[in-house]
């Protein structure tokens, strides 16, 4: 069944929409929290915010502690160490801990969790409890109309497709109006063009609802293109947070610069202005940071495959040769290894074909600072 209803202008949510009194305000803190089981450390001491009217996404592989954070928030896991607060009042420590349901926090599952035997209405009205009839009937109305389902209100889940059901999921976790929104792998249910068109829906859906929510997600992609800030978890750590373009481009380390995108390391030395590699010597200027610390010592310089351009050559002036290339569609991504011994990555049209073995020079075509590190 697919799914071709659009988000529509919803009167009710506009003056919500950008109704953020202070965008600084913190909604969610978490301070040094902790959690081990026997003698394995799940998130180790992680301290972070979450401001009001903010979408921050945890990005991480497997493993890497971000479910178990999410779940601490929530309420489903007690925090070894550390502080968790909602809005200034604390929800767990060394002697609090509150409920799930007494923290005023939403979540939407990964699996959506819609009740079978309760059509749409019913399944979002189902937090409404303390509310009368006429008020719920209300907010139902207000949520059908923000998540464009008004035609779909009588139908049960199964009649719904993967994106309608996600909606309801979500109008049903923004019905009792929570503090905070917990997303657990939203889109992982999800074909890949459908998943694309719920994450741009989703995240237009909670920025006119302007509520806060968290994101969980090892889809890189996603959590670039949904997320107001992006926090790289690894080994139950945060390394880096920030805006995503920022943390795309200015990765402040070695992790976050191989997990992002397709990551590629130029090894070179620096002398004095200049550092030479195995695609030529550029004047040290072209880096995004200061390298005069390490003059005469070696560094690694990420390039990404939009940095890059391979250019055919003979094998006398050649720098490398290609290994490997992979169609996606309107592009190439080549695989060359250098004379040096890196591997580099270049992105080029679907009409630029090159054979593998063919001898290349490559053209360093990036016009922005490009991010170092200290050779390992």
């Amino acid at each position: 069944m697919q799914d071709n209803t659009q988000i529509g202008t919803t009167a009710a949510f506009d003056a919500v929409e950008t109704a953020v009194d202070d965008p600084s305000a913190e909604v969610l803190a978490l301070d040094g929290v902790s959690k081990t089981y026997g003698p394995e450390t799940a998130v180790d001491e992680l301290t972070l915010s979450v401001r009001d009217g903010e979408l921050l996404t945890l990005l991480g592989p497997s493993g890497c502690g971000k479910t178990t954070t999410l779940r601490m928030i929530a309420g489903l896991e007690r925090p070894t160490t550390g502080t968790v607060s909602i809005r200034n009042e604390v929800v767990a420590d060394e002697t609090t801990f509150r409920k799930p349901e007494e923290r005023n926090v939403g979540i939407v599952f990964q699996s959506y969790a819609l009740f079978p035997h309760l059509n749409v209405e019913e399944n979002i009205a189902f937090g409404l409890a303390e509310a009368d009839e006429r008020e719920t009937d209300q907010r139902v109305s207000e949520l059908l109309e923000l998540v464009s389902l008004e035609r779909h209100r009588q139908k049960m889940p199964n009649q719904l497709s993967g994106g309608q059901q996600q909606r309801v999921a979500l109008a049903r976790s923004l019905a009792p109006e929570p503090e905070v929104l917990l997303l657990d792998e939203p889109f992982s249910n999800l074909d890949v063009r459908l998943r694309v068109e719920m994450r741009e829906e989703v995240r237009e859906i909670l920025k006119r609802a302007g509520v806060t929510a968290i994101s969980v997600t090892h889809d890189q992609e996603e959590a670039l293109s949904i997320s107001d800030r992006v926090a790289i978890m690894n080994d139950g750590a945060v390394e880096q947070i920030g805006d995503p373009a920022e943390v795309f481009e200015n990765p402040e380390s070695r992790f976050v610069a191989s997990f992002l995108g397709q990551a590629s390391f130029l090894s070179g030395r620096v002398t004095d202005d200049t550092i030479e590699t195995g695609i030529g010597t550029f004047e040290t200027n072209r880096l995004n940071g200061p390298v005069e610390a390490y003059n005469g010592a070696t560094v690694d310089v990420l390039v990404r495959p939009d940095d890059l351009r391979a250019i055919p050559t003979a094998e006398s002036t050649a720098e490398g040769y290609v290994t490997q290339r992979q169609y996606n569609g309107p592009s190439f991504v080549y695989r060359v290894k250098l004379h040096s011994g890196d591997v580099v990555h270049c992105l080029h049209n679907h009409s630029e074909s090159f054979k593998p073995g063919e001898p290349v020079e490559i053209d360093l075509t990036a016009d922005h600072p490009l991010a170092w590190y200290p050779t390992e």
